[in-house]
């Protein structure tokens, strides 16, 4: 589907591309560059995907950096925050499931770099903040994220790095697309 900006109709919804495969692994290039211009060598800072979304960014960021940064290791993590969830055994529908949490060093002291797919009412990423403190108390948390829906944040989180911000209606829907779970990449507003 091209990036027209022409919304198309899917099942009785508009649909309009936002980002095409393309401009996608553009956008992750570049945001790749990005962080490297701010972390260097990246000693001191680590990666933390979060789950279950955000780690196919956090994988690919993971995998330009190293692409740019040959021989040198940054350790890098996936956090799941369900049981963190501030609607945890309160909404009625069916308790989320859990995912895997693969932090395998300390964030003491650490520059963090929380990575997520889209930042909508800034809720996951609460829930992410307070589940990382069990992995210590890190120097800095910064937030890097493909699509910020401006003007639909609950809490005061902002995103360090953006892919794109979008304006949408709470209506509207913003999804990521990715090759492994979608088997196309791209990103779509609904």
């Amino acid at each position: 589907m091209p990036n027209s900006g022409c919304a198309e109709k899917d099942q009785g919804f508009q649909m309009k591309s936002l980002f095409t495969g393309q401009q996608l692994q553009i956008t992750i290039e570049r945001l790749a560059h990005q962080l490297l211009e701010k972390h260097n060598d990246f000693s001191g800072s680590v990666l933390i995907g979060m789950q279950p979304r955000g780690i196919h960014l956090s994988n690919r960021i993971y995998g330009k950096l190293a692409e740019l940064l040959p021989g040198i290791q940054i350790p890098y993590g996936k956090l799941d925050i369900t049981f963190y969830r501030d609607d945890f055994n309160t909404s009625s529908e069916a308790l989320p499931e859990a995912r895997e949490t693969s932090i395998n060093f300390s964030l003491e002291n650490k520059k963090v770099i929380l990575i997520d797919d889209v930042l909508y009412t800034g809720r996951t990423i609460r829930a992410g903040l307070d589940a990382l403190l069990d992995f210590g108390r890190p120097e800095s948390v910064e937030l890097l994220v493909l699509i910020n829906r401006r003007f639909s944040r609950e809490l005061p989180i902002q995103p360090d790095y953006i892919g794109m911000t979008v304006d949408a209606v709470d209506a509207q829907r913003v999804k990521v697309l990715w090759k492994e779970l979608d088997k196309k990449d791209e990103v779509i507003m609904i």
